[in-house]
């Protein structure tokens, strides 16, 4: 499982690391990654001319000493210091005696039209509250250049604990990062600034606590997850889960939704609601009824609201699918209007599956601050309502009401911003809750394979050609092979 740590870990870490070791070990190591990630985009070409962006702190140090390293390597490294009397002294140090040459921040439009390679170190995981005004400057020349950069740690300008992205901000084609990732590398918007990220190892593994601040699973992880029948297994044993979805308008959603659970790992579908007709022509193994959701017989899990409307019949569906004694998860048009108080008074755990827009109504502000605060805002979500909260999205994020480590989906593709992509993964999370795997297992385990689906559907992927391409994700998975 892949995780990342907040700048007050990572730096505490740091310190307890450092006072066992020579000093100036870790900048070295870290320097040393840093040169040969810039060595293997350097290689091949005919010029290698580097332009190093270099702020006071330690971020500018790495750069510094990685800079050193490429000139006696023949490289030409001219630095754009932007505060030549507070550059690291050690670094500087070596880069002149290295044959590289200093620049002031008013030659840095000229050193970076000749230049083939960027890297950024005006600030690191220190960085707050956007860049400073020379700092914006020299972001906005870099990307009016167009040269391939190299992040140290992170882009310049991103918020390293929340992924936050205020003002200007360096986009890097390529960030190494130190001794852990950070927060702010993998969740947007700053995830989109930090391009590939190589993960250098400066041995603070040790240093770093059980518990980190996020999370994201990888293969093993998911299938280690994944619901297997056994000899004994019945329809009834694996799981059943329940949708309480669509509508005469949206009889749609109810397909999709019920295609989704039927590729969720469940034994057995019943579906509830007036799309019936719809729902058994296209999956005649699905249990249908056009009743109220409880009165359609025994489920582990319900999923409702996808494409059922809202007028008081919808609303009683959501309110009857609240009432039953099992883990629900509520999409879509189920999420309108919904009161925390009722989720929180639940006996059985709730799942909330919201995009962005749904989220700000629910949490009352505005889309684009849900947008920009992503962590804040799903964490927001999962203590307001007591549930866990899968915020959909760019960057799709998962938190438990506990507390404890938000998940962050690694898959994905923005292909899958298309119509009924949503329902599937309701019906797909719904029936791996059905399979008993806990509310987070499920939510980010069903986003993974969503996910690789999109990935692996035909391009541009439909909502059904992403829950056509489940299977193979799942063999590819149950198989140990990477999809």
């Amino acid at each position: 499982m892949r995780t990342a740590y907040r700048v007050e870990t990572v730096r505490t870490a740091e310190r307890a690391l450092m006072a066992r070791l020579p000093e100036g070990t870790l900048m070295a190591r870290a320097a040393a990654g840093l040169a040969a990630a810039c060595a293997d985009l350097l290689r091949g070409g005919r010029s290698r001319r580097v332009v190093l962006l270099v702020g006071s702190g330690d971020n500018g140090g790495d750069a510094l000493y990685a800079g050193a390293r490429l000139a006696r390597r023949g490289a030409g490294v001219t630095a754009v210091l932007l505060s030549p009397d507070r550059a690291h002294p050690g670094g500087l140090a070596a880069l002149r005696a290295a044959g590289g040459r200093v620049a002031a921040p008013d030659e840095a439009a000229a050193a970076l039209a000749r230049a083939d390679l960027v890297v950024d170190g005006i600030t690191g995981i220190g960085g707050r509250g956007g860049l400073r005004p020379e700092a914006a400057e020299l972001a906005r020349l870099v990307h009016a250049a167009g040269t391939p950069v190299v992040a140290v740690d992170l882009p310049s300008g991103v918020d390293p604990d929340t992924g936050e992205v205020r003002g200007e901000a360096v986009r890097a084609a390529l960030t190494v990062t130190f001794g852990t990732h950070k927060p702010g590398l993998l969740v947007d918007p700053a995830a989109e600034h930090a391009g590939e990220v190589r993960l250098v190892d400066i041995g603070l593994g040790p240093e770093l606590p059980a518990t980190p601040d996020l999370t994201a699973l990888e293969p093993a992880d998911v299938a280690a997850l994944l619901p297997r029948p056994t000899g004994e297994s019945d329809k009834y044993r694996r799981g059943v889960i329940g949708i309480a979805a669509g509508s005469p308008r949206y009889p749609g959603a109810a397909v999709l939704a019920v295609g989704g659970a039927l590729h969720g790992g469940a034994g057995a579908v019943r579906y509830a609601g007036p799309a019936d007709a719809a729902v058994i022509a296209r999956y005649p193994e699905t249990l249908v009824s056009t009743g109220l959701p409880h009165q359609a017989g025994r489920v582990q899990a319900w999923v409702v609201g996808p494409g059922i409307g809202d007028d008081p019949q919808a609303r009683e569906r959501v309110a009857d699918v609240l009432d039953a004694d099992v883990p629900v998860l509520v999409d879509a048009d189920g999420l309108r209007g919904l009161d925390p108080d009722r989720i929180r008074a639940r006996t059985a755990p709730t799942v909330l599956t919201p995009h962005a827009g749904e989220a700000a109504a629910l949490l009352g502000t505005a889309r684009d601050r849900v947008e920009a605060a992503r962590l804040t805002a799903v964490r927001e979500l999962a203590e307001r309502f007591g549930a866990v909260a899968l915020l959909k999205g760019s960057t799709t994020l998962v938190a438990d009401p506990a507390g404890g480590p938000v998940r962050v989906n690694p898959t994905g593709t923005p292909w899958l911003a298309t119509a009924g992509s949503g329902d599937v993964l309701s019906g797909l999370i719904g029936a791996l809750l059905a399979t008993g795997l806990t509310p987070l297992d499920a939510a980010s385990t069903g986003a993974y394979l969503h996910g690789l689906a999109g990935s692996h559907a035909p391009t541009p992927p439909s909502a059904s050609t992403v829950t056509e391409a489940l299977p193979a994700v799942w063999r590819a998975l149950l198989d140990h092979r990477t999809p």
